[in-house]
């Protein structure tokens, strides 16, 4: 009976070992996982490049949408001069926002005056689905605060809103740019249809795998606990 004890209770200790490793580790993971899909002005190119217009490191457009929006953008820039880049990411460093991105990558690719001037960004961040535009003086003389405003605003988060449709989003986005910056009336957001919608219930896959390693580890944690309790006991009851 002694040495079945001595047994049980070295398990137990190695099981409580094992399982406090566990959990630093899978704690350790969850902190670790955030930093390293977090995208910072550092890690764009160091220009935007000659006849490229679509940055999507956020990878919610398809071929077919990114070819017809570097159309739309490449022949506005043939027939105007005014440059446009889309640029879409997932999750910002700490601190950042869609709006502090966009000016520094706007700082960072037209660093002089006579480069911005007939230059604009749009950025958007597909975790939290804010937008952002930097433009230069020979932009904005078309695509006013209030109208850049409505693009971030309206024309890209209505289709967002209804089901991620980013590939609508960024072709409206691209089709408005390009009328008002070739002197042409505004055509305007989106109209919003109301529908009633409920709420769903679901979390999304990503709260789903935090929430499951969290479970696991306190679990872990009170097995760890209440196992050498339950042993110490159980133990006592047979002295």
């Amino acid at each position: 009976m002694v040495k079945l004890l001595d047994r049980i209770l070295s398990s137990i200790k190695y099981l409580k070992s094992f399982a406090l490793s566990l959990a630093i580790a899978l704690m350790a993971s969850q902190i670790a996982v955030m930093p390293a899909l977090a995208t910072g002005v550092y890690e764009m190119p160091a220009s935007a490049g000659d006849g490229t217009w679509v940055f999507d490191k956020g990878e919610v457009l398809s071929r077919s949408s990114e070819s017809n929006i570097d159309s739309v953008l490449d022949n506005l820039a043939k027939q105007t001069g005014k440059e446009v880049r889309f640029v879409t990411f997932h999750r910002l460093d700490y601190g950042e926002t869609a709006v502090s991105f966009a000016n520094q990558l706007f700082e960072k690719w037209f660093p002089t005056a006579e480069e911005k001037t007939d230059r604009a960004l749009l950025v958007l961040d597909t975790v939290t689905n804010s937008a952002a535009i930097s433009a230069g003086e020979g932009v904005k003389s078309l695509l006013t605060d209030e109208i850049a405003q409505s693009v971030t605003g309206e024309t890209l988060q209505v289709p967002i809103r209804e089901g991620n449709k980013y590939n609508e989003a960024f072709t409206d986005a691209a089709s408005r740019i390009a009328t008002v910056l070739s002197g042409e009336p505004d055509p305007g957001a989106p109209k919003v249809v109301d529908n009633i919608q409920v709420e769903g219930t679901f979390k999304k896959a990503e709260e789903t795998d935090q929430g499951s390693a969290t479970i696991v580890v306190v679990v872990l944690l009170v097995l760890a606990t209440v196992i050498p309790m339950v042993t110490y006991f159980w133990y006592q009851g047979f002295s």
